[in-house]
C-alpha cells in the first residue's frame, strides 16, 4: 500500500487491514476484486466514441490499459489481492498451444519453431528500445523449464525407455537450476550510499537554463571538506576530482566505485555491472554473478541430458544426433510428435544459452564485463577477435588464473569503498 492510499484511509478513518479480495486502487481508494467491471469512465468513453464512430482521445488507450491492469488482481492472503502483471500471461498460452499445434505435421513444426524466436526476439527489441521491465521472459524461462519437465514425466517416463535413475537425475538437474536462480535474483550488489562513512560536502550547480543538463553533467563540481591527507598535491587532488566527475551517477546522487554501472531498466546502480538479464527480470553484477554462470552450467546440462532421453526414447534405433535430424515415423504417433516438437524447441533454446556462457566465460577469462566491452567496442578502445566473441580492453586482465580467481572470490568484496575514497 502507498503513502498516498495511507494517508486517504486514514483520513477517511477506515482500518488499513485489508481482506484477501481488496485492495488500493490507483487513485488510493479501496476496491474490491469483483467490482472489476463496475464504475469504468475511460472504458466507457472509448466504447461509446467507438459505437458513435468518434475518433478517440490521445490518451484513452492508456487509461483504459491502467485501468485494466490495475483491476486485475489475485487474491492473496496478506495485505489484500496482489496486481498481476499481464506479461507473464502470454507464454503460459502461446507455449503449450504451439508445441501442440507444431505436433500434428512437419510443416507446421519447421513453420512453428521458426517463428517462435522470432516472435521472442521482437518482444525483445520492442521492450529493450522502451527500457521497461517486464516478466515475459521471465515467465517464458520458468514456464519452459516446468512444462519440458512435465512433458517427461508425464510422456517419456510411461514409455518404459527411461529408467528411475534417469529421472532422479533430471529432477535433480531441476531443482538446482531453479535453486540457483533464487541465488541469482537476490541483490546483485546495489551501491547504496553509506551515510555514516560520508564525511564530504557535495555541492551541484544548476546549469543554466538554455543548456543541456546531460552535457553539463561532467562539469558538476564536487568539493569535499574535512578530508585531510598528509602528503597530498594538488595534482592528486585535480585527479581525485577528475575521478569523482567521472563516476558520479548524476541519477542515483552518489559516487560510483570503479566498474560500477547505472542500469536504465532496474534504475540502480549496481557494483562491477555485468549486464541486465531479461531472463532473469535483475542485474547481473558483483553479487549474483557467480550463481548466474551456475544456473546457465545447471540448466544446459539438465537441457542436454534431458534431450538425449527424449530421443532416445522417440528414436531408439537412431543415433541421438542422427534423431534430432532424422527420425522416421516420429510423427505417426501424436505423443511420439509431441516429444520430438519438445526436444527441437529445447535444443533452440539451449543454443541460445550455449552462445551465452560461450561469452560469459571468453569475458571473465579476460576480466572484463559485457557492458565493458560494449563501450569499449563503441569506443574503439578493445581488441576483439573470433567475430566479436573475445574482446579484451587490456585494462584489468592480469592473466587466465588471476582473472578466474578474481572472480571465484568477488563475492567477499561486496562491501564498496566509502565515496570518501574516491572524492
Amino acid at each position: 500500500m502507498n503513502e498516498r492510499a495511507k494517508r486517504k484511509l486514514k483520513e477517511e478513518g477506515k482500518e488499513e487491514v485489508l481482506c484477501c479480495c481488496e485492495y488500493v486502487n490507483r487513485h488510493g481508494e479501496r476496491s474490491h476484486v469483483a467490482a472489476c467491471c463496475c464504475d469504468c469512465e475511460d472504458l466507457d468513453d472509448a466504447c461509446d466514441r467507438f459505437l458513435k464512430r468518434e475518433p478517440q482521445k490521445p490518451e484513452s488507450l492508456s487509461h483504459v490499459a491502467a485501468v485494466v491492469s490495475d483491476r486485475i488482481r489475485v487474491p492473496w492472503l496478506w495485505g489484500g489481492a496482489r496486481k498481476l502483471d499481464l506479461s507473464i500471461i502470454p507464454p503460459l498460452v502461446l507455449l503449450p498451444g504451439l508445441l501442440h499445434l507444431a505436433a500434428f505435421h512437419l510443416l507446421l513444426g519447421v513453420l512453428v519453431l521458426m517463428a517462435l524466436p522470432g516472435l521472442v526476439l521482437w518482444y525483445y527489441f520492442f521492450t529493450h528500445r522502451k527500457k521497461g521491465r517486464t516478466l515475459f521472459f521471465l515467465s517464458l524461462a520458468l514456464f519452459s523449464l516446468g512444462y519440458m519437465y512435465y512433458l517427461f514425466i508425464s510422456e517419456v517416463f510411461p514409455r518404459g525407455h527411461v529408467g528411475q535413475f534417469e529421472l532422479a537425475a533430471v529432477s535433480l538437474g531441476v531443482i538446482l537450476t531453479l535453486l540457483a536462480l533464487i541465488h541469482t535474483k537476490r541483490d546483485p550488489g546495489i551501491v547504496r550510499l553509506d551515510k555514516p562513512a560520508v564525511h564530504s560536502t557535495v555541492m551541484y550547480y544548476r546549469p543554466p537554463a538554455d543548456k543541456d543538463f546531460s552535457l553539463s553533467v561532467g562539469a558538476q563540481e564536487v568539493s569535499t571538506a574535512a578530508v585531510h591527507r598528509t602528503g597530498s598535491s594538488e595534482e592528486e587532488g585535480l585527479e581525485l576530482k577528475e575521478s569523482s566527475r567521472r563516476n558520479w551517477c548524476s541519477v542515483c546522487r552518489i559516487v560510483r566505485p570503479p566498474r560500477a554501472g547505472h542500469c536504465r531498466i532496474c534504475g540502480v546502480c549496481v557494483l562491477r555491472l555485468d549486464h541486465h538479464c531479461v531472463w532473469i527480470n535483475n542485474c547481473v553484477g558483483q553479487a549474483n554473478h557467480g550463481s548466474f554462470l551456475l544456473t546457465l552450467v545447471f540448466f544446459l546440462l539438465t537441457s542436454l541430458y534431458g534431450i538425449g532421453l527424449v530421443l532416445r526414447s522417440v528414436c531408439p534405433q537412431q543415433n541421438v544426433l542422427t534423431a534430432l535430424l532424422y527420425c522416421p515415423g516420429v510423427y505417426n504417433q501424436y505423443s511420439s510428435a509431441l516429444c520430438f516438437t519438445c526436444a527441437w524447441y529445447s535444443s533452440i533454446v539451449t543454443g541460445g544459452l550455449l552462445h551465452l556462457l560461450l561469452v560469459q566465460v571468453i569475458n571473465i577469462s579476460y576480466n572484463v564485463t559485457e557492458r565493458e566491452a560494449r563501450v569499449a567496442l563503441r569506443e574503439k578502445t578493445a581488441r576483439s577477435a573470433c567475430w566479436g566473441l573475445v574482446v579484451d580492453t587490456g585494462v584489468y586482465s592480469r592473466g587466465l588464473w588471476s582473472n578466474w580467481s578474481e572472480f571465484m572470490f568477488m563475492g567477499d568484496k561486496l562491501k564498496p569503498p566509502s565515496p570518501t575514497d574516491l572524492v
